[in-house]
């Protein structure tokens, strides 16, 4: 009996020994794929933000302005009072197909300036706010006769170089 009581013995010793090396086997798979993983997801990011976006790879074009001249002139809305605005308006642009289309609808687009700056009070240009709405209804004017002639609208901006309340 003294020779059977040894035997179980050296068993578990011998199951024990392939228990821990296939653990030992599955962590360092497990390590070599987290380590590859993210050493993919790393050079991944790196890439994507080191190569430049699409904007930034096209190069930036300067902004070309165009002048409407003469100076907008037109009686305010109100009531009260004769008051004037004399304006002088540059649209702003970076594209050159859209300032050729400026250049070809500029009868338009002082047109319908004009009936935008005749709605205007006093009150409403005295406040830099006001000025600034103004601006960007302008701004919306001009884009909409441009897309109604189907003609490019990369309009940056409208600027004001003279303001003038009388």
């Amino acid at each position: 009996m003294s020779a059977k009581a040894p035997a179980p013995a050296a068993a578990p010793e011998a199951t024990d020994a392939p228990k821990k090396s296939k653990k030992k086997l599955i962590v360092i798979i497990a390590a070599a794929t987290l380590l590859l993983g993210g050493g993919g997801v790393g050079a991944w990011w790196w890439t994507a933000h080191a190569a430049p976006s699409k904007k930034e790879a096209e190069k930036k074009l300067p902004t070309q302005y165009f002048a409407m001249d003469p100076s907008f002139v037109v009686n305010l809305a109100d009531t009260d009072t004769v008051r004037y605005l004399q304006a002088d308006v540059q649209l702003a642009t970076r594209d050159p197909e859209t300032l050729a289309a400026l250049q070809e609808q500029a009868p338009a687009i002082r047109n319908r300036l004009l009936l935008l700056f005749g709605q205007q009070t006093a009150d409403q240009l005295a406040q830099r706010s006001g000025k600034e709405r103004l601006q960007e209804k302008a701004l919306a004017e001009v884009r909409s006769v441009l897309k109604t002639e189907g003609a490019p609208g990369k309009v940056d901006a409208v600027i004001f170089t003279s303001l003038v309340t009388q």
